[in-house]
């Protein structure tokens, strides 16, 4: 069964969201919703990171909420800056952060915060993982910045991954 369905939450959701786009039941579009549930998994396993092990899922709901937060909070900012100042007063730059994490999908969660986040976006990380560069919209102090990546979502995606 896990050969054919190698994910199956995601075969669900990929049989159901083709049935509400096509707002049909019809048997060939339910046979077609089928053959995508099990082929998009299989073709799309390898680019998968590694599977999923969180340690303490309970954070990872507090993760969520600060995510959340955050991106309210950066999205007025980056509109309040827009609306009142010059583009010669923006401090646009890239920010290098040391990364302590090496898990994959603590990473990949990572690189989904900062570019749903608006005035950040994931430029590159280094081949040993180990410095990540960051666009950032407009950034006055570029040691607060790290600091607040390293203690609000790194430390925080170190203990959901892999303490």
């Amino acid at each position: 069964m896990k050969r054919w369905l190698p994910s199956p939450l995601l075969s669900l959701a990929l049989f159901v969201v083709w049935l509400l786009l096509n707002q049909s039941m019809h048997p060939a579009t339910m046979l077609l919703a089928a053959v995508l549930a099990i082929a998009v998994p299989l073709l799309t396993q390898s680019l998968r990171p590694a599977r999923v092990k969180m340690r303490k899922p309970m954070l990872a709901l507090r993760l969520g909420g600060l995510v959340a937060h955050d991106l309210v909070v950066s999205a007025i900012t980056v509109a309040r800056l827009l609306l009142t100042r010059r583009s010669r007063d923006m401090k646009a730059s890239f920010v290098r952060v040391p990364l302590d994490m090496r898990d994959p999908n603590a990473l990949a969660t990572l690189a989904m915060i900062l570019c749903l986040t608006p005035g950040t976006a994931w430029g590159e990380i280094a081949l040993d993982r180990s410095t990540l560069l960051i666009h950032v919209f407009h950034e006055e102090d570029e040691a607060a910045f790290i600091a607040l990546i390293k203690t609000r979502y790194e430390r925080l995606l170190m203990e959901i991954f892999e303490s």
